[in-house]
């Protein structure tokens, strides 16, 4: 198939598209470049991504709708899988105007290509995030999300919500995948992974938030690709038990669908730096602080929605996963 990656020079694009790209599909990524994180990481994915004949790379701001939608006037997508955006909900505290533009403003002019493309699915990014400082374990889409505590929630919140208006208004089948703390090797370097390795290998502190007391259901790479590969296979559908009066935020009587994408095996964060000190056979040096403002102390997702429309359910273990990016991170920056 014909399918657009945005967001293809990202942790999870350049993950995506190989897979999509061995799977001999036509693959366009579009991706903006932008110095949020180390270039040189970006440009180093891309140029594996440049590897593959039947990939075509595009730098286009999504924000930029006539730029956009005339770079791909000669491209007629089946597939759109929108994985572009502001990330990080620390930094939308200090910049909320880049989520605005990118995670908002970015994925309305997706939605309008998709329509004029009439494209036969869109899946896109959604976040945890969403469920804000939720106490109701695990996290079920069907719960009310209404209160995201940062502005990077809000803006995938907003993404859900600018989906299903276009999957009623115009029958355009959409999914949001909520992805729950990824990581795994060429992972960005402001996430907690990255961060904590290069700290302990460097025998810097690391530093705990909320004194070290969080959970987090973190997700390896490849479930996620996995994950998004079968529910972009299986197009939206109205759910046929949609009922009004029922108080589940996460049916339609509109092709469109959410969907969790968790490990369902949430980590105390000790046992996560555990984890990390066994695969560098390091010990980390432990600074315990407070909590940061957005954050919440802890995830857990319900993954039975997934794996009853897919059939799949994360199953990469902590330890698998970390010494994969413990492999990756040393050999990537020779340490």
């Amino acid at each position: 198939m014909k399918i657009i990656v945005t967001g293809s020079s990202g942790f999870i694009g350049m993950s995506l598209c190989i897979r999509l790209l061995k799977l001999r599909h036509e693959v366009v990524g579009i991706d903006n470049m932008n110095s949020y994180y180390d270039v040189n990481l970006k440009k180093e994915r891309l140029k594996k991504l440049k590897e593959f004949k039947k990939f075509k790379f595009i730098k286009v701001d999504i924000k930029n709708k006539k730029l956009l939608e005339n770079k791909l006037k000669r491209f007629k997508p089946e597939i759109i899988i929108n994985l572009a955006a502001q990330a990080g909900v620390r930094y939308s505290i200090k910049n909320p105007q880049n989520y605005i533009d990118s995670n908002i403003t970015g994925f309305l002019n997706i939605l309008e290509i998709a329509k004029k493309n009439k494209v036969k699915h869109l899946v896109y990014a959604s976040s945890s995030s969403i469920y804000g400082d939720n106490n109701k374990f695990p996290f079920n889409e069907k719960e009310n999300t209404d209160k995201p505590l940062s502005i990077y929630g809000v803006s995938k919140k907003t993404n859900e919500l600018m989906a299903y208006s276009y999957s009623s208004l115009f029958s355009i089948p959409t999914t949001g995948l909520r992805f729950f703390t990824v990581y795994g090797p060429w992972g960005r370097p402001d996430m907690a992974l990255f961060i904590f390795v290069n700290q302990i290998l460097n025998k810097l502190p690391v530093n705990l938030f909320n004194y070290g007391k969080m959970v987090r259901d973190f997700t390896y790479i490849d479930d996620i690709v996995e994950g998004i590969l079968r529910t972009a296979y299986r197009k939206a559908t109205p759910d046929p038990n949609f009922d009004v009066k029922r108080t589940d935020a996460g049916t339609s009587s509109a092709p469109w669908r959410i969907f969790n994408i968790g490990n369902n095996q949430p980590q105390p964060l000790m046992d996560y730096i555990s984890a990390i000190e066994r695969a560098l056979d390091l010990k980390a040096e432990k600074n315990l602080v407070k909590m940061q403002p957005g954050d919440v102390p802890n995830t857990y997702a319900d993954q039975s929605r997934l794996v009853s429309w897919t059939g799949f359910s994360p199953r990469t273990s902590i330890d698998e996963g970390i010494k994969k990016f413990v492999d990756w991170y040393k050999f990537h920056y020779r340490k």
